[in-house]
């Protein structure tokens, strides 16, 4: 099996796959204080639980946009699996042409996205990615990729918006019954939640205006919150919840038979 690490910056999902498909995920907080003997122990501990010997997971990748959780997990995984893991990065030769004014600051997470999307598609893509930011990369079918925005997450944007504003409570983010609401709770949920939903979609509009060439672009949904958001959104087409960990696969398949 195959082990895939996505390491962001609030949370690291991992995967195992087998073949093509995703059979286990977990999500994790990130947490860059961690030693190499930590990280080991917390690998065998989820992979013990849910019954899965460790000494059948004899590959890895890993895409990390936190440099100083990056070397600890990639010596633990090293431990874990025997082979030294694949780690994926903008340097990384993916069939990935980064088409942008500074390649080397393109996140690991970006690039995995958009190789995950053009070759899961074949076509031109948008991908929204509703992490701690909320990112928008475009990629054409062959594998340009052109660039993009960042604006802050959803959860991250209700974070600052509670420890600024004392008497406004903490709520979980899921959107109420009506647009206008009367209890303080319901306006907040609102204002998250439906501001993430028009914000997405006056986005994506204005980047297929500058689309280039003349195909409409397919718009992917990832992320923890994608799920949330995708009823009320009119530009998202499709949600992909494992769409990084599917990228990390089809790049260390790639990178593995070189």
């Amino acid at each position: 099996m195959l082990l895939v690490v996505d390491v962001g910056n609030t949370e690291t999902t991992l995967g195992l796959c087998v073949g093509e498909s995703v059979t286990n995920h977990w999500r994790l907080s990130t947490e860059s204080g961690r030693t190499p003997d930590e990280v080991f122990v917390i690998l065998n501990t989820l992979l013990a639980a849910h019954g899965v010997a460790a000494a059948s997971v004899t590959a890895a990748a890993i895409g990390s946009v936190v440099p100083s959780v990056t070397g600890a997990l990639t010596e633990a995984v090293a431990r874990l699996t025997g082979s030294v893991p694949i780690v994926v990065d903008s340097r990384s030769p993916i069939g990935i042409t980064l088409a942008v004014d500074e390649p080397m600051t393109v996140g690991a997470d970006r690039i995995i996205n958009t190789l995950a999307a053009s070759r899961m598609y074949g076509v031109d893509c948008i991908v929204v990615d509703l992490g701690t930011a909320t990112t928008y990369d475009c990629i054409t079918g062959d594998g340009v990729f052109l660039g993009g925005v960042i604006q802050p997450g959803v959860r991250t944007s209700a974070e600052t918006l509670f420890r600024r504003t004392s008497k406004l409570p903490a709520t979980e983010l899921i959107a109420p019954l009506k647009v206008i609401g009367t209890r303080t709770e319901e306006c907040i949920r609102a204002g998250v939640v439906y501001g993430a939903v028009d914000s997405v979609d006056g986005i994506v509009r204005r980047i297929k205006g500058e689309w280039p060439g003349s195909q409409v672009p397919k718009v992917i949904a990832t992320g923890g919150l994608a799920g949330v958001i995708r009823p009320y959104c009119a530009e998202i087409e499709i949600v992909e919840p494992d769409l990084t960990l599917h990228g990390l696969r089809l790049a260390h398949a790639m990178l593995s038979a070189r």
